[in-house]
């Protein structure tokens, strides 16, 4: 829609239909004119993929979580049956060394950074149905029955592995894929000789040929499925893969033979059916949500999705997914994101400046989806200040102070609607299936442009109507003036809404819109504001905002050590207050058994930190059955 208000206006008006239609409408039929309605329900399950706990939460994960979380919420409001699932990775090499380099068990590492990795979906107001963890027993059961199931279908095999390897990718790799002695992802690779059970990749070559070739849109953007083709048609096609490992320990062991523990992706990629109830295919669940809809994914992790996923589940029998979006990375000022460099962003310090809604914005309207981005803090303050504050957050402020003081704090009732009106309102309703229509392609930067565009077309059409001036010299027309733009600000709020939950509430809030989601979703659009509705008292929706003076980096192995502690401490929150005066007087006797054993400081330190931990928690539920 790169065309303004006066455009459409001249469209408009060199139509001879409308030009009559509007001298047959009244006013009554102007306001409550009938337009799209929401879609047949529908059921859409959407991923993001498991994140991986050798490392705390950044940039990137937080991006993955966000859209598809606006994704999810979008098709909510348009009267899907959404399943959203996202949830942890907790096996393999990687997890292992990183546990051990950390002084710890890797029970213990895992759930520290998975209680970060929760927390980070709370944070960015992450409306997900279910959080999965690999080390859950639903999900080794599930593990362990695609394996039974891949077995009896005479898909796997034991041999011996000799090859490359990349703990850091948990991924094999030929030496043709090597760059300069690395991995494609510039990881480390090392040479691994072991016994190893094969799954029969090889086999399915010419069918995952043929799943992408009759289904062009499974992999989108439509750039990473060439990828996936160009490696599909490599000369000698895929070679089996080995979905075992003997040289570590962590990890679901192999049925029959625990000397063996599964390769991490063939556990973790079965967290997707897992959470609808496999291996119970008759599930309730599974029955309503497999296939997916779409698997959200980072584009290093395409090949997985793509190939190995697809040929696991036809080789079980299974159906594969509808489609698998590969997104881009992240740049911080021009620079690859690295801890070494100290450029590393930290999710929870972008909340807590900017607000969770303004992150979800910057992330979900910066760029496309699919291609590489970066992040500048300048760049963030001059997304939100130009496009929130100046454009519809300014909109929202002038319209509804307006109406507060010339319609007695209520949505006026409008007189028979001018042309340019009803111009505005065409304009205006057309955004819905605009927005539909982005929302099937997983493009939310479009649709964030698309309710940019009415914004602008709103405060154009303020500017020329000038509403100021009506007040003085034509009161009537002010209230037909004031009842457009209050419609035109409750179809931007419910259309933004996915992206911005709280700051999309607030402004519908003051419309005097009933808090309940079926005047708040898609279908509520096919009806207008109703005059006479009380507003409240106008309030700033989108403050503008400043970068912070000096971003705080926070030391990774505090932070891990933070998490750590948060994740022990995190079971006592759930005891009931008799529970916890039986806890403190336990605690407290073993420190004084600690002490008579004159045992270190450093060996006393959990333990107090329990105890001052349960006296908090002690505090707070006297303090709330005081209340």
């Amino acid at each position: 829609m790169a065309f303004g208000f006066s455009s459409l206006l001249s469209t408009r008006r060199s139509s001879n239909i409308f030009h009559l239609r509007r001298k047959l409408t009244s006013t009554f039929n102007s306001v409550n004119s009938h337009r799209a309605v929401a879609s047949p329900t529908k059921n859409f399950f959407i991923t993001t993929p498991i994140y991986y706990v050798n490392g705390l939460p950044h940039l990137g994960h937080a991006y993955t979580s966000t859209i598809s979380d606006i994704i999810a919420r979008y098709h909510r409001k348009d009267n899907a049956n959404v399943f959203f699932l996202t949830g942890t990775d907790e096996h393999g090499q990687k997890v292992e060394q990183s546990a051990c380099k950390a002084g710890t068990t890797p029970v213990e590492f895992s759930d520290a950074v998975s209680f970060k990795f929760r927390d980070m979906t709370a944070q960015l107001g992450c409306s997900n149905d279910d959080f999965i963890r690999t080390t859950e027993d639903r999900h080794k059961a599930a593990v362990i029955e695609l394996w039974n199931r891949l077995e009896a279908a005479g898909q796997i095999y034991l041999g011996h592995y000799e090859g490359w390897y990349s703990v850091r990718d948990e991924a094999f790799y030929s030496e043709m894929e090597l760059v300069d002695g690395k991995a494609p992802t510039g990881a480390d690779v090392e040479w691994v000789k072991e016994p190893s059970y094969f799954f029969r990749l090889s086999q399915w070559t010419d069918k995952l040929i043929q799943l992408h070739t009759e289904n062009p849109d499974l992999v989108a953007p439509k750039g990473r499925r060439g990828e996936v083709l160009a490696f599909l048609q490599a000369e000698g096609g895929l070679r089996d893969l080995s979905i075992s490992r003997t040289t570590f320990s962590w990890g679901i062991p192999v049925p029959k033979d625990p000397a063996h523990v599964m390769y991490v992706w063939l556990d973790a990629l079965v967290n997707y059916i897992t959470a609808l109830g496999y291996p119970d295919t008759e599930a309730e669940k599974f029955k309503q949500f497999w296939p997916a809809s779409v698997h959200i994914v980072g584009k290093d992790i395409l090949r997985f999705h793509a190939l190995f996923w697809p040929a696991f589940l036809m080789a079980a029998g299974l159906p594969t997914p509808k489609r698998i979006f590969a997104h881009g990375w992240w740049t911080r000022d021009g620079q690859k994101m690295s801890k070494s460099v100290g450029n590393v962003l930290d999710p929870a310090e972008l909340v807590s400046h900017y607000g969770a809604d303004y992150v979800r914005y910057f992330l979900a309207s910066e760029f496309h989806f699919g291609n590489d981005g970066d992040f500048a803090h300048d760049a963030f303050c001059h997304c939100i200040n130009l496009q929130l504050a100046n454009e519809l957050g300014n909109l929202a402020q002038r319209t509804l102070t307006m109406v507060q003081r010339s319609s007695a704090s209520a949505v006026p009732h409008p007189g028979v609607l001018a042309e340019e009106d009803q111009v505005l309102l065409e304009a205006v309703d057309k955004t819905l299936d605009e927005v539909r229509g982005h929302l099937e392609v997983q493009a939310v930067k479009s649709i964030c442009d698309a309710v940019n565009v009415v914004a602008k077309l709103g405060n154009k059409y303020f500017d020329t109507q000038a509403p100021w001036l009506l007040a003085k010299h034509n009161p009537l027309r002010l209230q037909s003036v004031l009842y457009v733009m209050c419609e035109l600000l409750r179809q931007s709020a419910i259309l933004l809404q996915p992206v911005m939950p709280a700051s999309c509430d607030h402004m519908l809030d003051q419309l005097g819109i009933p808090s309940d989601p079926n005047y708040r979703n898609f279908a509520a659009l096919s009806e207008r504001i109703v005059p006479g509705t009380k507003i409240l008292t106008p309030r700033p929706v989108f403050p503008k905002v400043e970068a912070p003076v000096v971003p705080v980096a926070k030391d990774p192995a505090a932070e891990l050590e933070a998490a750590q502690l948060a994740a022990r401490l995190a079971v006592f929150d759930t005891l009931s207050a008799e529970e916890v005066t039986a806890k403190i007087a336990e605690v407290g006797m073993e420190i004084r058994e600690k002490k008579l054993l004159k045992v270190s400081k450093e060996e006393l330190k959990p333990l107090l930190q329990q105890l001052t931990h349960l006296k908090s928690r002690d505090l707070n539920l006297k303090g709330g059955a005081a209340r």
